[in-house]
């Protein structure tokens, strides 16, 4: 057993190897992108090269080099795009390097600016995201998402140092679970089971999984939680309550004591106290805001729909969000 171990730990220094070698490759391959997007941005500039002369140079870099992919001449105007767009920009320019050619040309093309550009170059490097996932990300809008994160969530977790707020989203995206237009609370908590990867994806990436139905004992009697995670970045539990109609005051009470219970019973010495997400189909913000105002268990109350937020909704949300301009709800 205890050679097995010895093993394993020289099968993981061959995979950190193997890891850092794809990374300083792929770092190799960006500055490569980079220098020939700086040339050929310099020739156009000055009006020495047009259209025509970058078609030669993909033709004549496959002449030159066969068995070189990705010199393209659509691929050669896009290392010039990708140069003059991070150039400038000195604090985005180092992180392009750590990321993949592929998933540079999705921010590259989806991105609008540059806050959404950074937004989306720091989370696929964060999170590791692939491609389907880093694409998914920009079509749930989860820049958007986040940045019109409102305040529904109790004083406690507003004032909290660790800034508890800025890791949860005021709306979760969950089309993935291609649930039918009636569905109950343990139809949606299967759903999300059978979806966990996916579901965990739209947390936020740094949620690992308890359980489900997790009891907890209080006195003589058993209680559950629909679902329990755990945040490796706040080092805390954070238990999930799912509510298939419009939020009800009384949701807040039930939280309250599952946090409790959590953090007397279940939390280790470590760990920082956990947080609750009430995760309903809808809300009244205002009714929200009223039964948080005075509760001191650190409850966030999110909602979960079912299909992709409009593109114009957002534009308007954020429109309202800057402008100060109220808008109907939806």
């Amino acid at each position: 057993m205890k050679v097995t171990k010895q093993f394993a730990e020289v099968h993981q220094l061959i995979l950190a190897a193997r890891e850092r070698a794809f990374h300083a490759v792929n770092a190799e391959l960006i500055r490569l992108y980079w220098d020939v997007g700086c040339y050929i941005h310099e020739k156009v500039n000055l009006r020495l090269w047009g259209d025509g002369v970058v078609d030669s140079l993909a033709e004549f870099i496959l002449n030159k080099e066969p068995e070189i992919k990705g010199f393209s001449s659509r691929n050669l105007w896009r290392m010039r795009q990708f140069y003059e767009t991070y150039h400038i920009l000195p604090t985005l320019s180092p992180l392009v390097t750590e990321l993949s050619w592929t998933n540079n040309l999705v921010i590259l093309a989806r991105a609008k600016d540059e806050a959404e550009r950074e937004f989306y170059l720091r989370l696929a490097i964060e999170k590791k995201l692939s491609k389907r996932d880093l694409e998914r990300a920009i079509s749930t809008s989860t820049f958007e998402r986040l940045m019109l994160t409102d305040s529904t969530i109790s004083p406690i977790v507003s004032q909290n140092p660790l800034k508890l707020g800025a890791h949860f989203k005021d709306t979760y995206i969950l089309d993935f679970l291609n649930l039918p237009k009636v569905h109950d609370e343990k139809g949606l908590r299967k759903s999300i089971i059978q979806n966990l990867r996916q579901f965990i994806m739209e947390l936020g990436g740094d949620f690992t999984f308890v359980g489900e139905e997790y009891r907890i004992q209080v006195g003589n009697s058993d209680f559950y939680i629909d679902l329990l995670f755990y945040h490796r970045g706040l080092q805390c539990l954070v238990p999930i309550d799912l509510k298939v109609d419009k939020f009800k005051p009384e949701f807040v009470g039930k939280m309250s004591f599952y946090l409790e219970a959590l953090d007397r019973n279940v939390r280790k010495p470590h760990e920082n106290p956990s947080v609750g997400i009430i995760l309903c189909k809808d809300r009244d913000r205002e009714i929200v805001e009223y039964a948080l105002s005075r509760n001191l268990s650190p409850t966030l109350v999110a909602e979960y729909q079912t299909k992709l937020i409009g593109k114009d909704r957002l534009k308007a949300k954020m429109h309202e969000l800057f402008s100060g301009n109220k808008i109907d709800a939806a």
